[in-house]
């Protein structure tokens, strides 16, 4: 008789121990079940982030025309990367302290051509073309520097903390030769005449958006 419940009693632990080895396992932080698979990369949504780059490089002209100061340090990283056209490295703080001064002005600035490619739910680059007349840099000297022209730009986004931010930009003015190649709708805005030649400017500002023209010695 007490063997027989002995085996009973055995059997039911067998039981028990069988039942929790065949539950799924629950992580002790998440209480996720561990089904020893790897979870598959969330897919972007990729239009809603083209949107949204797209605006923001959209709203650069207004940025720099209502001297938005605070659009720029919400937009821009405060390791940013920027180089500007004459090949200055740029930051975060010049760029504020320009277009809060008000040192760039234009009569238009134009913003076409323009396309994102996003690399994962949190990277994307943006490329696009700029076409700026009567634009003006005020210099440290007093001067009015002209920065009239197309260019190109390149801007390498990251999503931090759910903001799209530009971590990297730079720019190139094209020569005449990449102007007479662009398409009828991109030359729609009527070109600027051709920049002066400029004598060295005393401290080149390294204003992201637009650029200064490269310096001539």
């Amino acid at each position: 008789m007490k063997y027989s419940k002995l085996v009973q009693l055995s059997l039911a632990i067998a039981a028990i121990v069988l039942s929790i080895a065949c539950t799924p396992s629950k992580n002790a932080n998440t209480g996720v079940a561990n089904t020893n698979m790897a979870m598959p990369e969330p897919t972007p949504d990729k239009a809603a982030i083209v949107a949204e780059i797209t605006r923001i490089e959209n709203d650069w002209p207004r940025v720099v025309k209502e001297r938005d100061g605070a659009a720029v340090r919400r937009i821009e990283a405060d390791d940013i990367f920027l180089i500007s056209l004459n090949g200055a490295v740029g930051s975060k703080e010049q760029d504020v302290k320009d277009i809060e001064a008000g040192n760039v002005t234009f009569d238009s600035w134009d913003i076409s051509e323009l396309s994102v490619k996003v690399l994962d739910p949190d990277a994307a680059v943006a490329t696009l073309l700029m076409t700026v007349k009567n634009g003006k840099n005020k210099l440290e000297d007093g001067r009015a520097e002209d920065i009239s022209g197309y260019y190109r730009a390149l801007d390498t986004f990251a999503r931090r903390s759910g903001q799209w931010q530009i971590v990297a930009s730079t720019v190139v003015k094209l020569t005449p030769e990449a102007v007479a190649a662009l398409t009828p709708n991109a030359k729609a805005t009527p070109q600027a005449s051709a920049t002066p030649i400029m004598k060295p400017s005393p401290k080149p500002s390294p204003t992201r958006r637009p650029p200064l023209p490269p310096t001539n010695q």
